[in-house]
């Protein structure tokens, strides 16, 4: 990992998204949400990883609607 990647922790992240950090506890858990790393007992989500989970996201939901409408 290089020095300039940026990081944000998993409050940081539920505040971003306007959820609870319990939630992206048991997204770890059962294997979903963006890629984490942990450093100690901190959890923490590359800038760049979150993005592009956001993007990807976005993509799905734009895909399921032209599906829906056919």
């Amino acid at each position: 990992m290089s020095v300039t990647e940026l990081f944000i922790d998993q409050i940081q992240l539920a505040r971003r998204w306007k959820l609870s950090h319990r939630t992206l506890e048991r997204w770890r858990w059962v294997g979903e949400g963006p890629n984490y790393t942990k450093i100690g007992r901190r959890v923490v989500y590359r800038l760049i990883d979150v993005e592009k989970f956001e993007a990807d996201g976005y993509r799905a939901t734009m895909q399921a609607e032209a599906d829906r409408r056919g």
